[in-house]
């Protein structure tokens, strides 16, 4: 056997320099068995210690269909463009969200590929990755390649065969490149400590029992070892296809705490606030813009530079004994330096090397809070839409990105003096595809929040519409608040001007049932902007008054001549 062409990893140990990586020993080995090649493909992408926090760890296996001339092509292809389009879309992407699109657009690749080129007719591929991120792990998969999950001396398939029962054997349903549009499974895998995983190809299962693939998974010898004996029993028993076996051993998973994200991007300390003259890290500090409870906002020029007008925040010393405020800045950095719209405040990059302690930096911008335009004076339709408008399309690049602000109201919106509008303060966003711990209680500002966030649930679209509704609410009731003593206000009560349409609107945005309100910002943006086009129209075809009273005034008299008729005729 020692002449068979193979290839072998050696064991990886990943997470011995991150403690928020969950530490693991992976190997693998692939050999073409009784076949002149070898159409089985390994991929293994461990990510740096940022990547760690967002992609996580992620190992592929795919299996070339030999039906096809391109079956090696197609899985070599599945495995490498996976790995390079997973790690390249958002950080912000959930691992599901970011699978499903890394698959979507090999597949149509893989299929547009294997319909143009007669060499690579067909050309298609079983798939399944293994993610490891955090203390989670994730499957996805398509085809026939399998995962099974050894713990505490039982072996477990995790994965579903997508395959069919024909008069000849089997077909595979599902694989990469097979059809037009792919339907892949994503499944969260429940890990623990001392776990072992094993993901392989069928050349693998298909001739092993699994009883006896459970007695060589239970064999305490390190993982490349594992992987080794796995090939040569299935070789033993008659495997006449390419063989891979990857075995993963979980040696220990992390403890996350509030500070992970802080020890990804790097920890800094919150030093005493600066003086107005003094030079920070180069800036010159030149006075106060804003000063609040947790920080203080100054205006500075970048020294090193043409003395550019910049904005520095800086957290108060008081924010080291408050952690979940000392997460909002370092989390309001992170997202700003990677949502780029013209509707967020962005964040200017700091060389790691220049920063001394935690402040951000920002494009200093010429305008006033929306909180402020509204005290000054009232806001007409016009004006308010066109607020309403902007401030939908900042939410909107947000939760596209699947960020949710959890803060939405007029203190936190900029409008500038030329037009447009900033959302500030990402602070207290929830980033489900971030490796983020939740803090003990749901921040942001009570009044403005749905209540599934009074009661502790993170946040989603439809929490973002109801912060958004109470602002709508604010913009055209000079700043007063939708609630009465036992039910909703109306904007009628403070504005006699505004159209009848506006009220059912801010109605459904603040519905206490989620599942009745608009389900993102867009649907209401929808409402807005189409809602005076059709009470417009509705009104142009009603009958005027003058028609309808005299219809209801000669309606009227016919009825009561008919009854003084019949009143005479019953004489």
């Amino acid at each position: 056997m020692k002449n068979i062409p193979r290839e072998t990893y050696e064991n990886i140990h990943i997470g011995l320099d991150n403690r928020d990586c969950p530490e693991a020993i992976i190997a693998f080995v692939s050999v073409s068995g009784r076949r002149p090649y070898n159409e089985d493909y390994v991929g293994l992408m461990l990510g740096s210690r940022e990547q760690q926090a967002t992609r996580g760890s992620t190992l592929v296996v795919t299996d070339g269909m030999s039906g096809g001339q391109g079956g090696r092509v197609a899985a070599e292809l599945a495995a490498r463009s996976f790995i390079e389009s997973y790690y390249g879309v958002a950080d912000t992407l959930s691992p599901e969200l970011a699978a499903g699109k890394a698959l979507e657009s090999i597949n149509r690749w893989l299929y547009i590929l294997g319909r143009n080129d007669p060499y690579l007719k067909n050309m298609a591929a079983s798939f399944a990755a293994l993610i490891l991120r955090g203390r989670e792990a994730y499957l996805v998969s398509a085809g026939d390649v399998r995962l099974y999950l050894w713990r505490s001396g039982r072996l477990v398939q995790v994965s579903e065969d997508h395959v069919f029962n024909v008069g000849f054997g089997e077909l595979i349903a599902r694989a990469p490149g097979l059809d037009e549009n792919l339907l892949a499974d994503f499944h969260p895998i429940d890990i623990s400590d001392g776990d072992r995983l094993l993901l392989c190809s069928d050349g693998l299962y298909r001739f092993l029992e699994k009883s006896r693939l459970q007695e060589l998974m239970a064999i305490k010898v390190d993982a490349l070892t594992t992987a080794r004996a796995l090939i040569e029993e299935g070789l033993k028993f008659g495997s006449q296809d390419n063989i891979t076996a990857a075995v993963v051993d979980i040696v220990r998973l992390p403890a996350l705490d509030m500070m992970y994200l802080e020890r990804i991007i790097g920890e800094l300390p919150i030093l005493n606030l600066p003086k107005i003259g003094s030079i920070v890290d180069g800036y010159i500090i030149k006075s106060v813009i804003y000063d609040g409870h947790y920080s203080r906002l100054f205006l500075a020029e970048d020294g090193t530079s043409s003395g550019r007008k910049l904005i520095m925040k800086f957290p108060k010393p008081r924010v080291v004994r408050d952690e979940n405020i000392r997460r909002a800045f370092v989390r309001e950095g992170w997202i700003s330096s990677r949502i780029k719209s013209p509707w967020i405040v962005e964040a200017i990059h700091v060389a790691r090397e220049r920063q001394s302690q935690v402040y951000m930096v920002m494009p200093f911008y010429e305008g006033e809070t929306l909180e402020k335009r509204i005290k000054r004076k009232p806001i007409y339709l016009a004006e308010g839409l066109e607020i309403a408008s902007n401030l939908a399309k900042a939410i909107y690049s947000l939760n596209r990105n699947k960020i949710y602000h959890r803060d939405i109201k007029p203190e936190n919106v900029l409008l500038l003096n030329g037009g447009g509008l900033k959302l500030l303060d990402l602070g207290f966003a929830y980033i489900p595809g971030v490796l983020d711990p939740a803090p003990p209680f749901t921040p942001g500002t009570p009044s403005y929040m749905a209540p599934e966030l009074v009661r502790g649930e993170t946040g989603d679209e439809r929490s973002e519409v109801f912060a958004y509704g109470i602002t709508l609410f604010q913009i055209f009731s000079g700043g007063e608040m939708p609630y009465g003593l036992r039910k909703r206000k109306l904007l009628k009560q403070y504005r006699s001007d505004l159209p009848e349409w506006l009220d059912p609107i801010i109605g459904k945005a603040l519905d206490e049932d989620p599942k009745n309100r608009y389900q993102d910002i867009l649907e209401i943006a929808y409402d807005l902007d189409h809602s005076e086009k059709i009470f417009a129209i509705s009104c142009s075809s009603r009958k005027p008054y003058f028609e309808i009273s005299q219809l209801f005034l000669w309606r009227s008299i016919s009825i009561i001549l008919l009854v003084t008729l019949l009143l005479y005729l019953a004489k």
